[in-house]
C-alpha cells in the first residue's frame, strides 16, 4: 500500500517499522520539495506487518510544477505495485462545525486549481483517457476509517475537500464562496493526486488534519508555521488511526 504524508505530518512515519529510506534526489526525474515541513524521501517499511511505501513530503503547484509533475510520485507508487493509497494533508476547516486539531475523512473533492494531471497525451498502460470519478474516494475505506476512529475514541469528521493552487491563504470572501460550493476543508494538494491515483486504478482514502478554522466574519491571521505546529499536535492521532486502518485491511488490498 502507499502513503503520502502532508505538511507537518512527518511524525506519522515513525509508525513505519523496518524502514529503508531513499532520497527523492536519488530517484531520476522526481521533483524536489522546497517547502518547510515536507521531507524529501521515499520510505519503504511495514505498518502492522503490511508492506508500505510512504512518500515523506510532496511537491505543489505553487512551487512552479505542473499537475502532471506534482503527481509523478503517485505514478511511481502505482508502477511499484501500490493498489491502496492513503493521502494525508494539513487543511483549513471551512465547515464552522469542525474544530482545529481534529481529523476529517475526505468523502469527495473539488479541484479548483485549473489544472489536471491527465492533461496531455494519455498513457493507456496507466489508465483510460476518460476515467470515472464518481467514486474517487473509496467508500469502503472511508467506512473502515470511521469504524477504527470510533474504536480509538478519535473524532473523525467527514467532508468535501477543495484544492486551490496557493500559495496565498484564502480571503474572507473566498472562504464564503468555497463554503457555498459545498467544501468543508481547504488545502493546496491532494485532489490532483487522487485523480492520478484513480486513473491508475488505485483505491484511495484521504484524511485531513484540520489545522485552523476559517470564519469569514472574524477571520484570524494564520501562518505556515502555525499550520505546521497544529499538524504536529494532530500527527499522533493520525498515526494511531492509520495504523489501525492498515491493520484491518484485507491482505490482498494491503499488498504493495
Amino acid at each position: 500500500m502507499g502513503l503520502v504524508l502532508g505538511s507537518g505530518l512527518g511524525a506519522v512515519r515513525q509508525c513505519i517499522t523496518d524502514p529503508l529510506d531513499l532520497p527523492f534526489s536519488e530517484i531520476p526525474g522526481l521533483p524536489q520539495s522546497t517547502v518547510q515541513g515536507h521531507g524529501g524521501f521515499l520510505r519503504a517499511g511495514r505498518i502492522k506487518g503490511r508492506p508500505v511505501l510512504a512518500l515523506c513530503g510532496r511537491v505543489h503547484l505553487y512551487e512552479g510544477h505542473s499537475a502532471a509533475e506534482a503527481c509523478l510520485p503517485i505514478r511511481v507508487l502505482g508502477c511499484l505495485g501500490v493498489r491502496t493509497l492513503i493521502l494525508t494533508n494539513a487543511a483549513g476547516a471551512l465547515n464552522p462545525l469542525f474544530s482545529a486539531g481534529t481529523l476529517m475523512c475526505i468523502t469527495d473533492h473539488i479541484n479548483l486549481t485549473g489544472q489536471n494531471p491527465l492533461t496531455g497525451p494519455n498513457d493507456e498502460s496507466w489508465g483510460p483517457r476518460f476515467p470515472d470519478m464518481s467514486r474517487a474516494w473509496c467508500p469502503e475505506l472511508a467506512a473502515l476509517a470511521q469504524a477504527q476512529a470510533r474504536a480509538q475514541g478519535l473524532v473523525l469528521e467527514r467532508g468535501v475537500y477543495i484544492q486551490v493552487s496557493g500559495p496565498c491563504l484564502e480571503t474572507p470572501a473566498e472562504t464564503r464562496a468555497y463554503r457555498q460550493m459545498g467544501a468543508d476543508a481547504i488545502g493546496m494538494s491532494t485532489a490532483i493526486e487522487a485523480i492520478a491515483a484513480r486513473h491508475m486504478g488505485m483505491r484511495v482514502l484521504g484524511v485531513s488534519c484540520l489545522t485552523n478554522k476559517n470564519l469569514p466574519d472574524c477571520m484570524a491571521e494564520t501562518s505556515h508555521q502555525s499550520v505546521l505546529d497544529m499538524a504536529d499536535q494532530a500527527a499522533e492521532n493520525l498515526a494511531r488511526l492509520l495504523a489501525s486502518v492498515v491493520g484491518e485491511l484485507p491482505g490482498e488490498a494491503g499488498a504493495g
